[in-house]
């Protein structure tokens, strides 16, 4: 499937930190680890995609620019980046959307997953190595899912065929809670809210997640060895990661909403299947609100970015607006948060417009307060402040600090 095009990234004078992130499975601030190729260290980073049944909205966006924002810090430190991402154009809330509204789903699918590449490219977002359609991997997930019958970690209810958890716990590297740290109530909870089936007859464990889910009337399926039907959520992710990354992950990544039972299920997918960890680092963004409410889809309290920018919006003033809070943060959008983000950026584009600072008498304390910044678990609103003093002061931009703030934050002045 077809990415966006990339932005320009400037290349700047020295080497950035290697960046620390917060790790959800430890809980504590750890430092990325890429792998040494050649003497060159390489990272793998996946963070999961869209539904594509209503996109992008500013939740989204925020996900992503926080993903974006360690992708530019790991390229500043000399760190090669291999990342990838997924796109799950088939899904329950995507068929039920498009029953709802009398389109196609594959229709319904194609045109918002068009929608998100416009908006990721307006945001100036890097793009995945590999964006990746779940429709263009059944035939992967299907030979993965006959894997784990034959392994002894899966197994059929009905024509339906789940993932057993016990066996992946007593068998493989991963055990249940490794990622996420709940009890199992609170697992049981999420998994009720979050696409699973824990309430389904015949399961050996309510949290056993499906893996394969046979042909239903009315919905899409495919033909395999294990019966006409379509993948279940988690193994997806697991398939297209394991297949275009090396393991261990770097950093898997994705909104908190998805560190139960998205990313623990997935992670239990690749140990079985692989027999390693999958990754080094769960990284999780928070979620945005709107009118009082997580912003979500099944609210429908929704700000998309389309909708900012066919109303004139300036797409770097979006980016700030976003920027401005720390990723693991919550926050909600208002009409006061674009106000500001928009009067900074005009803060910022006065200042770099003004005739050059002397760089005689002055350092580069401003890129160093940018990288320091960054590089500790991402805290874009500690960086925004310190271009917002300098912008303040008599002086211009000097040599290499609109190149920093172009190539770190994605603001190009």
């Amino acid at each position: 499937m077809l990415s966006w095009d990339r932005p320009e990234v400037p290349r700047l004078a020295g080497r950035g930190v290697l960046p620390r992130l917060h790790d959800t499975a430890t809980g504590a601030i750890r430092q990325t680890e890429p792998r040494l190729v050649a003497s060159v260290p390489v990272a793998s980073i996946y963070v999961c995609g869209i539904t594509p049944y209503d996109a992008t909205h500013v939740g989204h966006a925020s996900t992503y620019l926080a993903y974006d924002t360690l992708i530019r810090v790991w390229l500043d430190a000399g760190v090669e980046v291999h990342y990838a991402q997924n796109a799950t154009d088939v899904d329950d809330p995507l068929l039920v959307r498009a029953i709802a509204t009398g389109v196609d789903w594959r229709e319904l699918a194609a045109g918002q997953v068009e929608l998100f590449r416009h908006d990721m490219q307006a945001l100036r977002v890097i793009p995945p190595d590999h964006y990746v359609a779940v429709t263009e991997m059944i035939p992967q997930v299907s030979t993965a899912v006959e894997r784990l019958l034959d392994a002894g970690y899966a197994y059929r209810v009905d024509d339906d065929v789940y993932f057993d958890i016990a066996a992946a716990s007593a068998r493989s590297p991963w055990y249940l809670g490794q990622e996420s740290r709940l009890d199992r109530d609170e697992m049981f909870k999420f998994a009720a809210e979050r696409g699973g089936d824990p309430e389904r007859a015949g399961k050996r464990d309510p949290l056993d997640p499906a893996l394969w889910r046979a042909a239903r009337p009315g919905e899409p399926s495919w033909h395999s060895a294990l019966g006409a039907g379509r993948p279940g959520w988690h193994i997806e992710c697991s398939v297209i990661a394991h297949e275009l990354l090396p393991l261990p992950l770097t950093v898997n990544g994705g909104g908190i909403d998805l560190a139960f039972p998205h990313h623990e299920l997935t992670a239990a997918h690749t140990a079985a299947l692989t027999g390693h960890d999958h990754a080094l680092l769960y990284s999780h963004a928070a979620l945005v609100g709107f009118d009082g409410a997580k912003m979500s889809k099944s609210l429908g309290n929704l700000v998309f970015i389309s909708q900012l920018r066919d109303g004139g919006i300036d797409p770097r003033a979006i980016r700030l607006a976003i920027l401005d809070h720390h990723y693991r943060t919550g926050w909600e959008w208002t009409d006061a948060v674009l106000e500001t983000a928009t009067a900074r950026l005009a803060a910022w584009s006065m200042w770099a417009a003004s005739p050059k600072g002397s760089d005689e008498t002055s350092s580069d304390s401003l890129v160093a307060a940018l990288r320091a910044n960054l590089s500790e678990d991402l805290d874009t609103p500690a960086t925004l402040r310190a271009i917002d003093e300098q912008a303040a002061t008599d002086s211009g931009p000097r040599t290499g600090e609109l190149e920093a703030i172009d190539a770190l934050l994605g603001i190009r002045l």
